[in-house]
This record gives C-alpha cells, structure tokens and sequence, in this order.
C-alpha cells in the first residue's frame, strides 16, 4: 500500500502544516497509543471504540504518508500488520503529552 505525501494546504505556514499532520479527531490520539506500544490494526481499534475502520484506515494513511507513523507486514495475509511510530513520529510524543496534561487540566477547571 503506497501512501502519497500531502502538501501543505498554505505553503509557508508552519502552523497548516502542523494542523494537516496531526489534526483531526483521531490523529494524536493515535500518536499516544503508539507511543505506548507498537500495535496491530485490531489492537488500535479496542483503544479508539469510536473510530470506524475506514476512518482508522485513512488516518494511518495520513500519518504513514506523512512519516509518522511505519507499517510492518509480518507475513502473508492474513497475518496482522504492525504500526509504529517512526523516529521522526516520536518527534511529536512531547507535544502529545502537553496537549493531554492541559486537556486534563480542562477537563478539571470544568468539572468543579
């Protein structure tokens, strides 16, 4: 399965950038788990039970084509096949766990 890089939707703005890699619903929080552990399709699905499988497929697509994240076949289908995050996903680990401990903290102020 080859992945396309994408382009940045507003050249020069680092922030689009940002936002196009990692943004939308699913993206960081799939950062978070695979910064865990490296995890097959099945297993990221039980930690995302909102996520359906064509949207999971398309989103590891986005990071994949984006180096993000790294796809491993392990044999012949229909052996699982193994995501992980690449040197330069674990780039984002930081970010992830910043953007999770202020998330609490709203979560927090919020529910006084």
């Amino acid at each position: 399965m080859v992945h396309a890089r994408r382009t940045n939707p507003i050249s020069d703005c680092p922030l689009t950038a940002a936002s196009a890699a990692v943004g939308g619903k699913w993206k960081l929080i799939i950062v978070y788990w695979l910064s865990q552990s490296a995890r097959h399709f099945a297993a990221l699905r039980e930690v995302l039970p909102g996520v359906s499988q064509k949207v999971l497929t398309e989103q590891l697509g986005e990071l994949i084509a984006d180096e993000i994240v790294q796809r491993e076949e392990t044999g012949k289908v229909p052996a699982p096949v193994i995501y992980s995050l690449t040197e330069y996903g674990r780039s984002l680990v930081p970010l992830v766990l910043s953007i999770r401990d202020w998330g609490l903290a709203h979560i927090e102020r919020f529910s006084e």
